[in-house]
């Protein structure tokens, strides 16, 4: 499973605010008034002035909700309005308020590469592992997104780098699968594991494969990535980069000698790629298997 982009926020503030289980913070629990969708407003927009003059106002509460559970800081975070962000905080805003979907306002700073807002927000004392309830932490957001500014920042401020959705991908996973090459080699330097699978058993070398991602699965078999790793259904890497076309991908497997017996469904790396309409693949492998079996006959050679 792919933890897709959140709401734009680009909507109307609507009816009952979602409860709060903070029995401090009641003035969540009623319908919104004219004076929480003001707020709301103001927070989409980046109106500090009318952000001030309503909470001043004592009207609204500052963490009123609507019936997505978003608050006003959850809006300012996630359209980079750092000045409203501060404000917020500074009167009492919660840092660890989340959506219906449990995404919070550190959530969306990672989304949209918001460095300055992730700063302060974790100043604040927003947890750095607070997930939506499909498992998606701020470092799993960033990593999809290419932010490696945040997730620095966010390793640095003790994220787990083995956080995994409810699926089991990792944020290693996402980058490997989003292509994102520089990322994912600062990502294995600190330590991130290069074989962790999902519940499905990929591995990001076998997600890497099938997107056709050449450079990064070139890098994971480069850190000691399992070439020879299957997904529960049989499909090792070479059998999805065959089945999908992805010929530069194929090199880079076949260089690092895997499995060219029968696979999945009983059949060749190059019965395979034939059967899927990709002839160049089919005759790429029987030259590698040609010229592997006439270097292992000459005197000198070596079996692979």
């Amino acid at each position: 499973m792919v933890l897709r982009a959140e709401d734009d926020f680009r909507f109307t503030v609507t009816e009952v605010c979602k409860p709060s289980t903070n029995t401090n913070r009641d003035m969540s629990l009623k319908k919104e008034t004219p004076s929480d969708q003001q707020l709301h407003l103001a927070a989409l927009q980046g109106n500090l002035a009318q952000l001030k003059r309503v909470l001043d106002s004592g009207k609204v509460h500052v963490d009123c909700k609507d019936k997505e559970g978003t608050t006003p800081l959850i809006l300012a975070a996630a359209n980079n309005h750092i000045d409203c962000v501060k404000e917020l905080l500074k009167q009492g805003a919660d840092p660890s308020a989340r959506r219906l979907t449990g995404t919070c306002a550190l959530f969306f700073a990672a989304q949209g590469g918001f460095l300055d807002i992730v700063k302060v927000l974790l100043d604040s004392g927003a947890p750095v592992e607070l997930s939506s309830y499909d498992g998606g932490t701020a470092l799993f957001v960033a990593c999809q997104c290419n932010h490696q500014e945040v997730v620095e920042e966010l390793l640095n401020r003790d994220a787990d780098i083995h956080s995994q959705m409810v699926d089991g991908a990792s944020p290693l996973f996402i980058t490997a699968q989003n292509g994102h090459l520089k990322l994912m080699k600062y990502l294995l330097t600190k330590g991130a594991d290069v074989n962790m699978k999902r519940q499905d058993q990929a591995t990001p070398l076998w997600i890497a494969s099938q997107m056709g991602h050449a450079a990064i699965v070139k890098e994971l078999l480069a850190n000691n990535a399992d070439i020879e790793a299957v997904r529960e259904d049989g499909a090792t890497p070479l059998f999805k980069a065959c089945h999908k076309g992805h010929l530069e991908v194929v090199e880079q497997l076949l260089r690092h000698n895997p499995n060219m017996g029968l696979l999945k469904e009983g059949k060749t790396a190059a019965e395979l790629a034939h059967e899927a309409g990709y002839d160049y693949i089919t005759k790429f492998i029987e030259s590698y298997q040609t010229s592997t079996e006439r270097r292992s006959s000459t005197p000198n050679g070596s079996t692979s």
